[in-house]
């Protein structure tokens, strides 16, 4: 059985996950014919490397990426650090041919994400982006439906992501929320939500924008006693139409006071109609128009399917059991090491993650223009 040595840049929240979605592999993938060990954190400053050692157990540190994207002994990167500093360590990693998981977005820019693109020819390994919210078993449920023609015509469809965390003038400007960290709203949540989108509807025709920051100064996240401009946004709406033709509107905010991560869509088409909401995420729910409508109703209506943990390749805690946000980001790894050890392509790859940056600069485009923009 081979095992992969993992090196993981960046140990702040999603890092961490990251992590644990490692050490928890074996107990939800016991036929998985690979193992893997992390071997190395890197972050900005050695003392938090070290902290992020001592937490997991873990024997390296280091404060240059170059010590695991350039180093021999490690066969894969994730990049789970702020999006600006993404494109240095992508391209060492695909300079190195390492096997790459990196988070969303791909980059903090399209010229950077230009950048990527052009570094990968040659590139042989396994590069998979961390799409998590496609590895729910009902939004992979969603996936296959669509793509079995479910829905018939697609007509329109809605899509959001909605947070409550920046709600307030007091919430720190943390990376997140800054402009020069390639934050906001649209490259943090509007990233899954095009992804989703996409995965399940086909590419975009076109799209209108707009965007809102709620506050134009916060405290710093080093100083709360100082305050600092707001140049990200904390809120989008955008009106799509796909090239398949049906239309749709996409939003996500980290001001819808009275949410938490609630990242929902609904798909309505010729032949039914499909919705998911996060808050819920046990259960799809699908609709069937071919279902003839009778006295007292019969069978017609929205039915809710029991998704919950009914991955093919585990069997870990059981099908029944209510399923959690995490357990998509495990999922979503096993896809990656899986291609990895089938020497497959990572899937959502490199290429949708280019294709998503495209997406986010466009949204940026039409919310500073207030015009449509074509993709």
């Amino acid at each position: 059985m081979r095992t992969y040595n993992v090196g993981i840049l960046g140990f702040g929240f999603i890092g961490k996950v990251h992590a644990f979605a490692h050490q928890t592999i074996p107990y939800y993938y016991p036929r998985a014919d690979f193992r893997t060990r992390i071997t190395h954190i890197g972050t900005s400053s050695e003392e938090t490397a070290r902290q992020g050692c001592e937490q997991i157990q873990v024997g390296a540190a280091v404060a240059d990426y170059r010590e695991i994207t350039e180093n021999p002994e490690v066969d894969i990167v994730h990049i789970c650090t702020p999006n600006h500093l993404h494109r240095d360590m992508l391209l060492s990693a695909i300079q190195n041919n390492k096997h790459i998981y990196c988070d969303k977005p791909l980059t903090a820019t399209t010229a950077e994400a230009a950048e990527i693109k052009d570094a990968l020819n040659g590139y042989t390994a396994t590069a998979q982006m961390t799409f998590q919210c496609r590895f729910f078993p009902a939004t992979l449920r969603a996936a296959q439906l669509t793509e079995e023609g479910f829905l018939g015509d697609v007509h329109e469809f809605r899509a959001a992501y909605l947070h409550s965390g920046s709600a307030t003038p007091d919430t720190p400007l943390k990376w997140k929320l800054s402009a020069k960290y390639g934050g906001g709203v649209i490259a943090d949540l509007g990233a899954h939500v095009f992804d989703l989108v996409q995965a399940l509807l086909g590419d975009f025709d076109r799209l209108t924008a707009a965007s809102r920051v709620a506050y134009s100064r916060r405290p710093a996240a080093d100083d709360p006693d100082r305050m600092e401009k707001v140049e990200a946004e904390d809120s989008f709406s955008v009106i799509t139409r796909m090239k398949n033709g049906a239309c749709g509107v996409m939003e996500a905010s980290k001001t819808a006071t009275g949410t938490e991560d609630e990242l929902r869509f609904e798909l309505h088409g010729s032949k039914g109609a499909i919705r998911f909401n996060s808050m819920q995420p046990h259960h799809l729910q699908v609709y069937d128009a071919g279902i003839p409508d009778k006295p007292l109703g019969g069978m017609k209506g929205w039915t809710v399917v029991d998704c919950g943990q009914r991955y093919p390749e585990s069997t870990f805690p059981g099908p029944k059991f209510s399923i959690g946000w995490i357990r998509a980001h495990v999922a979503s790894l096993y896809s990656f090491l899986d291609n990895v050890s089938k020497g497959k392509p990572g899937k959502p790859g490199f290429d949708q993650g280019i294709y998503i940056q495209h997406v986010i600069e466009r949204v940026r485009e039409s919310a500073r223009l207030g015009q449509w923009v074509a993709l």
